[in-house]
This record gives structure tokens, C-alpha cells and sequence, in this order.
């Protein structure tokens, strides 16, 4: 058994949540007759769709139980960040452009205020990505949700050429890391429940942020993406969501060796002691302080690193399979 302040102990086991959904897509077996076809298969930060030269992609995602906090702060102006940002970086990993996106709301009961609030956030999320939002739904669903829960869907497209799927990773290559603004969208049921069992979310960190202030620090959109795979030779791209280190065995079945960390700030290792939390734990759930990284080869590091000032070389790919923290892995 993990330990007491695991994830899956506050209600949200990984594991678990891994073997559904491979069982879910073992049962999506029917694909459309004709052109446009989909392409490749389900299991990749986004689904692809053949259109002529291009691909179009589809993504979709929501802020979770980061609402949560955002009740309990009162405070829904940035939420929006997140849920865009949840979706266009996924788009990002791959090369894709986000173009539009749809936004669904599912409430017991409408607020006003609440609305304008979170539709400040979403305006916001979409000049950072350079997206319309083109539509969306709101449903009341009274006896069914609880509170307000928001997510969205995100279209993107490119030249079918220039995608990049991770397939081009090699042992040799180096790992860029690029900071997260903090705890983004994921490990929020755990972080919660350390800070309410622990302290309240008025206390606060030496940085002079509360605890809410800090875990409703919105998502970063890693936007400049774009311009580095235009301009730096890239192998693969990671968005450091829910399962921490392990996203990375999404891309290849080469290992991911973790050799120079990004520092985390406070948020991590205040909930990590508070909450008595092993590494493997935390690296399985929190993105610790990297919210997306860059695989490249050895001669575009200088590049990179020219392109986006706060990313630094974390680790390299070996043939040992896995994720790796120095000689701890990730499971």
C-alpha cells in the first residue's frame, strides 16, 4: 500500500485510472468509412484527423477540483486560464496550433457573478493562446454536480509534416525542462486535503503568497512552443500533467533519465512535509516545478535555450526504459 497522503488514498488513484481507460479504448474499435480518417491511435496528448496537407486535432481536458479551491477562495477570475491552458498544451507537445475552442459548464445551481468570473479567465487563457472561442454549453444539472465544474475542448491543426509525435527520440538525447507556475491543474484532491487538515488557506508561505493564492496561481500556456520547433530541431515535447514524470513514457519507449531537476518551489515541499510524502509520490503526481520540457538532440540545446530564458537541461534518454529520478524510478 502507498503511503497515507498518497493520491490514491485522498481519491484519485493513478493506477486505477490507468486501467480504466485502457479499458474504456480497448472498446472503441469503429473508425469512420471514407476521408477525412483519423490517424494513428488513441493514447497521445491529442487525436489527429487527416485534412489534405494538414492534420486537425481535437484535445480536451478541464481545471478539476482547482474549482474547488477557487469556491473556497471565492475567487473564479482565473480558472479559465487553466482550462484553456489544460488543452492548448497538450496541442503544444505535438506541434499543433490551436485555433478554436468550446467550453462546457456543468452546475446545480448559475450564478451570475460566478460566470462573469470564470468568463474573464477564459478570455484571458485565450489571448495567451491566440484562440477564439467559438461556442460552448452550459448544463444545470441539480442532484447530479455539485458546485460548478468547467472544462473544454480545444481544435488545432498543422502541416501533416511538421507534427511531432516523439517517434524521433533517440538515446543521446537531452531533456529540457521549463518551469511550471506552481501546482497548474493536477494533485489538486491531495493538496487540498494536506491543506485542510494541516492549515487553512489563508496561511502563508515564505514568498508572502497564501496557500490559496498559490495553488489558484493559474496554469502557464508554454505558447512560445511554436516558435521553438520552427526554429530548434525537436524531438518530442512533454506537458508535465496528472501522473508527474510518468507523461513522459507517453512519447517513447526509451528512458527518461532525470539527472538535474528543476528546484520545486515551496508549494511542493511544504505539502510533501506536511503531508509525510515520498518522492516517488510526489514525482508520480505533482509536475514538481517543470510544467513541459523539450527531448532534442545535443546540437539544438543552445538553441533552446536561446529561445526560452527560464529553461534549463534536466536529464538525457538512455535505453533503460522508464522514468528516472537520478537511480529512483517513477512507477
Amino acid at each position: 500500500m502507498r503511503n497515507s497522503r498518497s493520491y490514491a488514498v485522498s481519491g484519485v488513484d493513478i493506477d486505477l485510472e490507468t486501467t480504466a481507460i485502457k479499458s474504456l479504448v480497448r472498446n472503441l474499435t469503429y473508425r469512420r468509412k471514407g476521408s477525412p480518417a483519423m490517424i494513428g491511435e488513441v493514447g497521445h496528448f491529442a487525436g489527429l484527423i487527416e485534412f489534405g496537407d494538414h492534420v486537425l486535432a481535437l484535445t480536451t481536458d478541464g481545471v478539476g477540483t482547482k474549482m474547488l479551491v477557487a469556491d473556497r477562495m471565492r475567487d473564479w477570475t482565473t480558472v479559465g486560464i487553466d482550462c484553456i491552458a489544460m488543452n492548448v498544451n497538450d496541442l503544444y507537445v505535438m506541434n499543433l496550433e490551436p485555433v478554436a475552442f468550446v467550453d462546457y459548464i456543468a452546475t446545480d445551481n448559475l450564478s451570475v457573478e460566478k460566470m462573469a468570473q470564470v468568463g474573464v479567465g477564459l478570455n484571458e487563457g485565450a489571448r495567451q493562446a491566440n484562440i477564439d472561442i467559438v461556442g460552448g454549453e452550459t448544463a444545470t444539472l441539480k442532484g447530479l454536480v455539485n458546485g460548478l465544474d468547467l472544462a473544454g475542448t480545444c481544435l488545432g491543426m498543422q502541416k501533416r509534416g511538421r507534427v511531432i509525435t516523439g517517434e524521433k527520440i533517440i538515446p543521446g538525447d537531452v531533456i529540457i525542462g521549463v518551469p511550471s507556475t506552481g501546482i497548474h491543474s493536477n494533485g489538486l484532491t491531495l493538496a487540498r486535503r494536506i491543506v485542510e487538515e494541516h492549515a487553512d488557506y489563508g496561511q502563508r508561505l515564505s514568498n508572502g503568497k497564501t496557500l490559496g493564492e498559490e495553488l489558484l496561481t493559474p496554469t502557464r500556456i508554454y505558447h512560445e512552443s511554436l516558435r521553438v520547433a520552427q526554429r530548434c530541431t525537436v524531438h518530442g515535447m512533454c506537458h508535465v500533467t496528472g501522473g508527474g514524470l510518468l507523461n513522459f513514457k507517453r512519447l517513447s519507449r526509451f528512458g527518461f533519465h532525470f539527472t538535474d531537476p528543476i528546484k520545486p518551489p515551496e508549494i511542493f515541499p511544504w505539502i510533501q512535509k506536511m503531508g509525510g510524502i515520498g518522492n516517488v509520490e510526489m514525482y508520480r503526481t505533482f509536475n514538481m516545478g517543470m510544467g513541459y520540457a523539450y527531448i532534442i538532440p545535443k546540437s539544438s540545446v543552445k538553441c533552446v535555450l536561446q529561445e526560452v530564458n527560464d529553461a534549463k537541461v534536466v536529464g538525457e534518454i538512455r535505453r533503460e526504459p522508464g522514468a528516472w529520478l537520478g537511480e529512483l524510478e517513477i512507477t
